[in-house]
């Protein structure tokens, strides 16, 4: 598995507010220790509120939400995307004021995840990876605000390729990815996608009404629901 799949799993698991021992995390994605600590100190180098040290365990302290800057999601993505594409621009100039930049708005989040200056916020994600899902945002919240199912071609972590039928519930940004939390039919179970992962995306003219054990507050609800494919 990939380091950025492992680190949106991390993520995932850690949301659910509990002490997670590092072994215990190590095992669950399979990977050593030691690589679970490096994983770790990523994550709370780039912002997300985690708590832990090694040998104790790990706890998310905080839900991951905007920072305070009166921006919407859509803003502060369309901020995170300028950023990079400047930031890879020939002229110096513009390149550093990408940077200068870069540390204010790190500078407006809360003191329990200011980033250091040398990072972007929680965004930990490189820009392009992020960029081949971005044809599918706007049909997929589309999806999500009229309950419509959507037929997706996916590529998981392990570069197995399936094609699903999900009833698309929520979008989340986690710096520079986004997931995608849905009900799958294939699986009968709610799985979360990386919109990235997302090859090709065809609406559906077919609604979904909402099922008890099936809508987002369910999901949200499962307090040991761990990471899901």
């Amino acid at each position: 598995m990939r380091r950025t799949d492992r680190l949106v799993e991390l993520i995932q698991i850690l949301r659910d507010g509990r002490l997670h021992r590092g072994q215990d995390l190590a095992l669950r994605l399979n990977i050593s220790l030691r690589t679970l600590y490096r994983d770790m100190d990523t994550l709370i180098a780039s912002g997300i509120p985690v708590e832990g040290e090694r040998g104790l365990g790990y706890v998310m302290t905080a839900p991951i939400t905007l920072p305070p800057l009166n921006l919407t999601l859509a803003e502060l993505e369309a901020l995170h995307i300028g950023l990079d594409v400047v930031s890879k621009a020939a002229d110096p100039t513009l390149q550093k004021a990408a940077a200068t930049l870069s540390e204010k708005v790190d500078a407006g989040l809360p003191e329990d995840r200011t980033a250091p200056s040398s990072g972007r916020g929680f965004a930990v994600y490189p820009f392009a990876e992020a960029a081949r899902g971005f044809v599918h945002m706007t049909p997929m919240r589309a999806a999500i605000r009229s309950r419509r199912k959507a037929h997706i071609r996916y590529i998981g972590p392990d570069g197995s390729d399936s094609q699903r039928t999900i009833r698309p519930l929520q979008m989340e940004y986690w710096g520079r990815v986004w997931t995608v939390t849905s009900w799958c039919e294939m699986r009968n179970d709610f799985r979360v996608f990386r919109v990235d992962r997302i090859k090709t995306l065809d609406i559906s003219f077919e609604t979904f009404e909402e099922e008890p054990g099936k809508t987002l507050a369910d999901y949200l609800s499962e307090a040991d629901r761990g990471t899901r494919r």
